[in-house]
């Protein structure tokens, strides 16, 4: 398993795209919290099971003004299959070329199986990391590390 980076560290800007002729920098969401779900492919089982799960209390990291951006090495013909078939309301990003740049920027990529880890940022609004894990591949991290977080972040 990687070494993420730590909370406190700047978290590095990047661009990517969201559609084959969009993308979004992390830059663009300066002034409000960011989560980074990175996970390892959109139809593996527990990768599904995980962005459901965020879907489904994106309303929760809402309240907090966050705004939640998964991130993987698929291609983004492969996520807007993915998001269309499990009604996802929030974007995700293709880290394709180079393959896993964003990834290893964050300590986040798997080198050997060549697919980004299970790992989670949660950055303030000032573009500092406040939180960050990295869960085993075949675990399903939940969103509670995740919205303690952006409970630290108010007070």
């Amino acid at each position: 398993m990687s070494t993420v980076l730590s909370p406190g560290t700047p978290a590095p800007d990047f661009s990517l795209r969201v559609t084959p002729d969009q993308k979004l920098s992390l830059s663009d969401l300066r002034g409000r919290p960011v989560i980074l779900a990175f996970y390892p492919a959109d139809w593996s089982p527990v990768c599904g099971d995980q962005m459901a799960l965020y879907n489904e209390i994106l309303p929760e990291f809402q309240k907090h003004n966050a705004e939640l951006i998964g991130i993987s090495v698929d291609g983004v013909w492969c996520h807007a299959a993915f998001a269309k078939d499990r009604n996802l309301h929030f974007p995700l990003l293709a880290d394709f070329e180079p393959k896993g740049a964003v990834a290893k920027a964050y300590g986040a990529y798997f080198e050997a199986a060549g697919i980004t880890e299970r790992a989670l940022f949660v950055i303030d609004k000032d573009g500092i990391i406040r939180w960050s894990y990295c869960s085993p591949i075949a675990v399903n991290p939940g969103a509670d590390g995740i919205l303690e977080a952006l409970e630290a972040l108010e007070k």
